[in-house]
């Protein structure tokens, strides 16, 4: 069986839009195709009582600071110049995600999948008003009109639940999460780690009788 390999996110998570941009780098040096997953963080979050670094670290001193250090030496290494922050931060995501789910289903995940990061996390916009929303995607090409029906269907809703669910039962706290088979990674700052397990489960064993 081919090694299944997972990236679990949520359009809220500006860690995950950086380290998305990673993975077509990990995908050609392995000759792996990441799978996308799409899960509520507010979901995980209240089923494991975790909060974002936006709460968590409120009112700490100098860590904040660090982290911002950390995660611009991430996009200066990546090179990951389209990157702002949203000043609307933190969205209420789920009908981004219900989006997500319901663009799985109409073959239309990948155009949805861009160009909602894109008017995250590149042209930042207030992405959990209606009429925003709307608007952005329909200003990059995509039948929004179709999706937000869609993702109206109890199919839809129940497939993000149970997609967050199943998330949280293996382990998941936050976003991003990677699975490399049945190993878990957390955090853009892992994708190293990710590869290298890629690698290690890839590899084939050399034969003693060759």
């Amino acid at each position: 069986m081919p090694l299944k390999v997972e990236f679990l996110f949520d359009f809220g998570s500006p860690n995950a839009y950086l380290a998305e941009l990673v993975l077509p780098g990990i995908e050609r040096r392995t000759g792996v195709k990441f799978e996308y997953v799409p899960v509520l963080l507010g979901g995980i979050f209240k089923a494991t009582g975790n909060m974002s670094p936006f709460d968590s670290l409120r009112g700490i001193k100098n860590k904040p600071e660090y982290q911002a250090l950390e995660t611009q030496r991430f996009i200066r290494r990546h090179n990951a110049t389209k990157f702002q922050q949203n000043p609307f931060f933190p969205v209420n995501t789920l009908m981004l995600m219900r989006g997500a789910v319901a663009a799985e289903f109409e073959g239309m995940f990948e155009p949805y999948f861009r160009a909602a990061y894109h008017h995250m996390w590149e042209e930042p916009k207030k992405m959990d008003d209606l009429e925003t929303y709307r608007n952005a995607f329909i200003s990059s090409g995509i039948d929004i009109d179709r999706l937000i029906a869609r993702a109206q269907q109890d199919d839809v809703k129940k497939g993000l639940i149970n997609l967050t669910t199943d998330a949280v039962n293996r382990g998941a706290f936050g976003s991003p999460t990677f699975f490399v088979g049945k190993e878990m990674f957390f955090g853009k700052d892992q994708l190293h780690d990710v590869e290298a397990s890629i690698v290690e489960q890839t590899s084939q064993p050399v034969s003693k009788t060759a």
